[in-house]
This record gives structure tokens, sequence and C-alpha cells, in this order.
């Protein structure tokens, strides 16, 4: 099994900048993709971004594109989520995923772990 925990949410300005953290542990963190998702209640859980195994291969929701960037310390068991310039459509609680390989990594059933979940709210 896989364990995952999110930080580093909060409340934030329209423009402002959060980093989310995603820690690890439990298994070998470097043989997994990553993906960070999206909830808003009464909608579907939303992909916002995913990063391969080895760090080389990043993908984006084209609504966080060039805002947002994830990356991955392995070391250290950990996945990030730095957002720039968010907007009041940010405004969600964001999940971190592990699963194996990155094929279809924007489907929430293909992802074998979850963390508990980060609130960001950011205000007009």
């Amino acid at each position: 099994q896989v364990q995952l925990a999110e930080s580093g949410g909060g409340l934030v300005q329209t423009g402002g900048s959060l980093r989310l953290s995603c820690a690890a542990s439990g298994r070998s963190f470097s043989s997994y993709g990553l993906g960070w998702f999206r909830q808003v209640p009464g909608k579907e859980r939303e992909f916002v971004a995913a990063i391969s195994w080895t760090g080389s291969s990043t993908f984006y929701a084209d609504s966080v594109k060039s805002r947002f960037t994830i990356s991955r310390d392995n070391a250290k068991n950990t996945v990030y989520l730095q957002m720039n310039s968010l907007k009041p459509e940010d405004t969600a609680v964001y999940y971190c995923a592990a699963k194996q390989g990155l094929l279809r990594y924007q489907l929430v059933n293909r992802y074998d772990y979850w963390g508990q979940g980060t609130q960001v709210t950011v205000s007009s």
C-alpha cells in the first residue's frame, strides 16, 4: 500500500500563489506516476496535472497550463504542485494520487491510491 498526505492548502487572494505538497509512504514512490486532481461540491473530481515516475514527462489540464507546475522529489517521496496566478475558479479540494505508469493519466478510476485532500480557497 501507499499512503499519501497533502498539505499546503489555504486561503489566498486572486493572483496569488500556493505550493501544495504530497508526501508518500509505505511503498516505492519512484515506481509510480503521480497526479493532482481537484473537486468542487456537487461536481466530479477533475484532472489537474500528472507526472511520470522519472519526472521527465508532465501533463496539465488546459485550465491550468502556464499557471501550475507539477514536480517530484523521489529522494523525499514527495510530489509538488506550484500554483501561480490563482483565480476564484481554482477554489476546490485538491487531491494527490498514485498509479502505475502514466497511460490514461487523466482518468480518476485508473489511480490506485489517494490522499485525504487539502482545501484551496481563492478570494475575489
